[in-house]
């Protein structure tokens, strides 16, 4: 093992850890997150962010799927658009990627000015939350692509609503909300079937792409098995769809985060790390775009997370990156006696776990 190896083991577990920290103790990031790191075989931000590298270029152009709208309130929440619009900006800043967001008409407003904030150029898709429409929508929107010589390099749906496979739509509670949310995980399908790569980062269970996890989902998470949601359905919230790698997080939000702190520190691009500051101009921004936190209230806050939690978290992500740079050099030494010992090479170990 190289040290480069070495801290991307280690960096990697803490940006996951910072990621699935859990303020209220109830335990869904952990359940989430153990399998999901089984089935990635190494920390899950750094290894999405080595498979986004390794998959894009100069000019590509990234779909972010978002969007999660609440009942009884009728509005978007915060999670979803603005961590997609973060992640978005690291790519731009380190891949030169073009980003087209498919959101519900509820987040349109908000990506435009996230976007500006950020400093970047993006496209946005109102997606329809007509079932019976979608599939048409989605033909046209990779049609177009195709005709602009725009078809996207990669998919990546963020906290994006997910049916379950009866294609009824769920909230955390187990409701029905299907009316309210767009159908954009059509567009997901179609474009996997294209042979684009996804990724899906969620929370609970219920977003697009997360039935990567479903037997796992089915069993450990409440309201996710057959039966057990709370709209008769009989289908349970789990999401149908299945992305091809899977990062869970306390908030999705944090996963887009570990994942562009990541990217950062791969492409020694201290730069590209999201910024505190950043969070609180996004967030007063969606709140006057009319976003809401899970309360339904149009506050700085992300899933029940107040402001203060929001930015110890980035600072803390941006912390352990600028230090694995800063510190490269003068902690060789240290590297050198960890590996030799080979700690990290045994059978059983770290590196799997």
């Amino acid at each position: 093992m190289t040290q480069a190896e070495l801290t991307r083991l280690n960096l990697g577990r803490s940006l996951d850890s910072l990621m699935n920290l859990d303020p209220r103790g109830y335990g869904v990031s952990a359940i989430l997150y153990d399998e999901s790191r089984r089935l990635a075989g190494g920390p899950l931000a750094m290894r999405t962010a080595g498979l986004l590298l390794k998959g894009l270029k100069a000019g590509d152009t990234v779909y972010f799927i978002t969007g999660f709208v609440l009942r009884p309130y009728n509005k978007q929440e915060t999670d979803g658009p603005a961590g997609a619009a973060a992640l978005a900006r690291t790519l731009v800043k380190t891949c030169g990627v073009k980003p087209v967001f498919v959101v519900p008409g509820e987040a349109v407003s908000a990506m435009e000015r996230f976007a500006a904030i950020m400093d970047y150029d993006a496209a946005i898709v109102e997606f329809t939350r007509d079932a019976s429409a979608a599939s048409a929508q989605a033909e046209r929107v990779v049609s177009l692509a195709r005709r602009e010589d725009a078809f996207p390099s990669f998919c990546v749906a963020v906290e994006a609503a997910g049916a379950n496979k009866l294609g009824v739509y769920h909230n955390a509670l187990g409701f029905d909300v299907t009316p309210l949310e767009a159908k954009s995980d059509v567009l997901f399908r179609l474009l996997q079937s294209e042979g684009v790569p996804t990724l899906a980062i969620g929370d609970l269970g219920n977003e697009c792409g997360m039935g990567t996890l479903g037997d796992h989902l089915r069993r450990f998470i409440p309201r996710a098995a057959e039966g057990s949601c709370a709209c008769g359905c009989g289908g349970g919230l789990a999401a149908a769809t299945a992305a091809d790698t899977v990062v869970s997080a306390t908030v999705s939000n944090w996963g887009a985060w570990g994942i562009a702190s990541a990217l950062a520190y791969l492409t020694r691009r201290p730069d590209a790390l999201y910024s505190p500051g950043l969070e609180e101009k996004v967030l007063t921004a969606a709140n006057e775009c009319g976003l809401i936190d899970m309360d339904g209230e149009a506050v700085p806050a992300v899933d029940g997370m107040n402001l203060t939690k929001l930015k110890a978290v980035i600072t803390l992500m941006n912390e352990c990156v600028i230090s694995a740079l800063e510190l490269e050099e003068t902690c060789r030494p240290w590297f050198e006696k960890t590996i030799a010992l080979g700690y990290f090479d045994s059978p059983g170990g770290m590196p799997g776990r």
